[in-house]
């Protein structure tokens, strides 16, 4: 997960740019305002989940609003957040509760939407008046919806990838049925970027540096802890 920063300028338009990354685990934190983890699961079972969203700077509030968008970014109203919009006082702690009553989802597979977390910096009457910058930024974490009664263990999709090099792409095929997200990620002993894998399905990649060679991996588990290296089978 990264965060962006949003320029705000008094009298101005506030200019939203939406950025969502491939993250380690870390705080997802947005300004002094920080997410309790860097991806939800959201068992279909559960009427909702929760999250903790805390303000760790000593003295500056910040107006936090939250929202679900899915994965092409347009904003879901199949999900409620709440509270939707709230102050967070400096040094204090809130719980964003989310649920989910839209259509139903496939159900042999994970389904992906990314939680919005945007976090405004209040700003004092005498200095409103002034030339004063503001920086508003914004997170984003992914959130995963999950069916019961998926036909294997979350913690054996690592090992269920298969690897194919064809005409200097390389076909990661996912045959597991959740999101498998690549990190550490490297053919032939050249670094790639960070991918994501769709559950029953494929991703094709341009190795950068490589064509051939071995395709080695670590993977990014529930908690957003990074799982043990594997090679990839054809």
């Amino acid at each position: 997960m990264k965060c962006v920063n949003l320029l705000y300028l008094p009298r101005c338009t506030l200019f939203s740019i939406a950025f969502i990354s491939l993250g380690y685990v870390m705080p997802s934190l947005a300004g002094g305002v920080a997410l309790s983890a860097t991806r939800i699961i959201y068992p279909e079972v559960e009427k909702q989940v929760s999250i903790n969203v805390t303000n760790y700077d000593d003295k500056e509030s910040f107006l936090v609003q939250s929202w679900v968008v899915d994965k092409l970014g347009v904003k879901s109203t199949s999900f409620i957040v709440s509270p939707l919009l709230f102050v967070l006082k400096p040094g204090k702690m809130n719980m964003l509760r989310i649920m989910y009553n839209g259509p139903a989802l496939p159900e042999g597979k994970e389904s992906i939407f990314y939680l919005n977390n945007k976090a405004i910096p209040s700003v004092e009457k005498k200095s409103q008046a002034g030339n004063t910058l503001q920086i508003a930024s914004q997170s984003v974490i992914k959130l995963f919806v999950r069916p019961k009664h998926l036909s294997v263990n979350p913690s054996e999709a690592p090992a269920m990838l298969r690897c194919q090099l064809h005409e200097g792409g390389l076909i990661i095929s996912n045959t597991s049925p959740y999101f498998v997200t690549l990190v550490n990620f490297n053919v032939d002993g050249k670094k790639q970027p960070n991918t994501m894998v769709p559950p029953l399905s494929s991703e094709t990649v341009r190795p950068s540096g490589a064509t051939k060679g071995a395709v080695t991996y670590q993977t990014l588990n529930d908690y957003g802890a990074i799982t043990p290296a594997l090679a990839c089978k054809a």
